[in-house]
């Protein structure tokens, strides 16, 4: 039954800020406290989980790298849309919306539980869900508080039968429409300061945490192998990107929705299973070993044709060869199952681990300490192999089997086991649809094939014949490789390029045209632009 004097939209305003009140305590308090229990991250991470991988892979193609904030915006759309139907029930249903929301409170507090963050790192489930607690106490306290001061702004008490259908006098709607604005602004309040609570609480756990805070302070060791950028491995031509790809704009594809922040003090990598004997490392042993400098080109698998989800860094780390050595692998072994502290898995082939490339426990990236969202304090680099197969961040356990006893979090999900890197390559210059001065053109861009090489690369005007494009200088085999190619007499109107790659073992990428489930995109990379105005 409706309270009296409780409108429509007000009772809607009254449930979405009961539940920023709900949602920013509880932020607020993980934020500052206990960064595990946040319910946000936590329900986030749960939604990531349980979403379908060609849903997944719409997604990273859909919005890139900027995937987590678009599922941030779905989040609190439909939240908002719950929050504002809880609002209207708790104007007619109290008891309903109250059991409701504590109801919305235990799938919260289950889903903090349910993160294997939080068994990792042994903080226990009962203070992980204290923030949850106390959010949807408070929360709870002011959809009562507000629902109640807005059912006697009429004048009656909550409960009663609702009023008489004849119109109020215009003294009474005088008198209760101060009455009905101060409902409507403390809502407001409510809600503003629910919001601020979610933004405090994520800006606390971002600086006040040991992880971030201590990754200010590591100084890295001097490398036993240095390795200097090499010289002219850049095209020179004008709007390319770098050869070396900053911190800041490295691509950055997780299933994590906020970065963990890992302790480096009781940062532990264990090393089991099929092995001769368990390896344990923490991370200042780490630093003690004989590091090595290496660049190395990764890349995403969800990568389409011409996309820039991949990135080319100097990585410092200690070889896992010699790691693995020490723990001394079956004969029956062939796959390393790596473990995240957020409970990601990914299944390395054995033998990529053990060769003579450069697969790094890495510490370093770019002459600094890892960054947080790039894998602090330690992560996988392994040449030659799609990122989710190989570059596990935040990795504390490295687990020898076999690929027939185990399979990995996106192996589960209908991506191949091994993930080997197809040789791939983009124009970078022009841009697509971009419009040029006709008659000379210079071509621009990128290949890779990662622990192969690059050997050559053609690109074709139209329909034409394919031009061999002159090769800047190679930084190894296991990066990209950057090509330029001046046209000339480009003809005024629209043209169309395409580019193919040949890797160091002699095979030309395929015209294929193929998604990128279940082992990545093949195709020719195309571009069309215009001459003259």
């Amino acid at each position: 039954m409706a309270e009296p004097g409780l409108t429509r939209p007000a009772a809607a305003l009254i449930g979405c800020a009961a539940a920023l009140t709900a949602l920013g305590t509880a932020e607020l308090l993980a934020g500052l406290l206990i960064p595990d229990g946040s319910p946000l991250l936590a329900l986030g991470a749960v939604v990531i989980d349980a979403s379908p991988a060609w849903l997944k892979d719409a997604a990273i193609t859909l919005f890139g790298t900027a995937d987590k904030i678009a599922l941030f915006v779905v989040m609190g759309v439909v939240a908002t849309a719950l929050a504002a139907a809880l609002g209207l029930l708790a104007r007619t249903r109290r008891v309903i919306a109250r059991l409701l929301v504590l109801g919305v409170g235990l799938g919260l507090a289950a889903a903090v539980v349910s993160r294997p963050e939080v068994g990792l790192v042994g903080i226990g489930w009962l203070p992980a869900v204290l923030p949850t607690v106390g959010g949807i106490v408070l929360g709870l306290l002011v959809l009562e508080g507000l629902v109640r001061r807005g059912a006697r702004v009429a004048g009656a008490q909550p409960g009663s039968p609702p009023s008489s259908p004849s119109p109020p006098s215009p003294a009474v709607s005088s008198a209760s429409a101060p009455r009905r604005r101060s409902v409507i602004g403390l809502a407001a309040t409510a809600g503003v300061l629910g919001a601020a609570g979610i933004v405090a609480g994520r800006l606390g756990a971002s600086v006040l945490h040991a992880g971030r805070r201590l990754r200010e302070t590591i100084t890295l060791p001097r490398p036993a192998r240095r390795a200097p950028r090499p010289s002219g491995v850049g095209a020179g031509v004008a709007g390319m990107p770098g050869w070396a790809t900053p911190n800041e704009t490295f691509y950055r594809i997780d299933t994590a929705l906020a970065p963990p922040d890992v302790d480096p003090r009781s940062w532990r990598l264990r090393i089991h299973g099929l092995v001769e004997r368990e390896v344990t490392l923490d991370f200042d042993e780490l630093l003690e070993r004989d590091l090595v400098e290496a660049w190395v080109t990764l890349a995403c698998v969800s990568n389409e044709i011409g996309g820039d989800l991949v990135g080319n860094a100097k990585w410092l780390g200690l070889p896992v060869r010699m790691l693995l050595a020490e723990a001394g692998p079956r004969n029956e072994a062939d796959m390393v199952l790596s473990r995240s502290t957020d409970g990601f898995t990914a299944s390395t082939p054995l033998a990529a681990l053990t060769d003579e490339r450069d697969a790094l426990l890495a510490v370093g990236m770019n002459d600094e300490p890892l960054p947080t969202e790039h894998g602090f304090p330690a992560r996988l680099v392994v040449p030659g192999l799609y990122g989710y197969v190989s570059a596990t961040k935040w990795v504390v356990e490295l687990e020898v089997t076999r690929f027939a006893d185990a399979t990995a979090y996106w192996t589960d999900r209908g991506w191949s086991a091994r993930g080997p890197i197809k040789t791939a390559s983009r124009i970078d210059v022009p841009r697509d649809d971009a419009r040029v001065s006709p008659g000379q053109v210079t071509v621009g861009g990128t290949a890779w094939a990662q622990h192969r090489g690059i050997a050559a690369v053609e690109v074709q005007l139209d329909d034409g014949e394919w031009r061999t494009a002159e090769l800047a200088a190679a930084g190894g085999i296991d990066t990209w490789r950057q090509f330029s190619l001046v046209l000339d007499d480009v003809a005024a109107g629209q043209h169309r390029l395409r580019v193919r790659a040949t890797d160091g073992d002699g095979v030309t990428q395929t015209e294929e045209v193929s998604g990128t489930v279940p082992d990545g995109a093949t195709g020719w990379h195309e571009v069309g632009f215009t001459a003259g105005g």
